[in-house]
């Protein structure tokens, strides 16, 4: 069990970098395929900030679980 509380907030933490990169510090190469997408025109700037901005609350829900878990336990 504990083990699995280590994941979550570990997992959580690297949604939050990587959707932090993304959303605040458009970092759109770390999206797969992005770039090339991009100048063909089959995808937007605005798709690219969703996925950031998903990716940053996923990592968030995440850590406050493993938390709740720990501080529950």
């Amino acid at each position: 069990m504990t083990l699995l509380k280590i994941i979550l907030i570990l997992v959580g933490l690297v949604f939050i970098i990587f959707g932090y990169l993304i959303y605040f510090k458009e970092k759109y190469n770390l999206i797969n395929g992005f770039e090339s997408d991009f100048k063909f025109g089959r995808k937007t700037e605005s798709y690219a900030k969703k996925v950031g901005l998903t990716e940053f609350i996923i990592g968030i829900i995440f850590v406050l679980i493993g938390i709740v878990v720990t501080v529950i336990k």
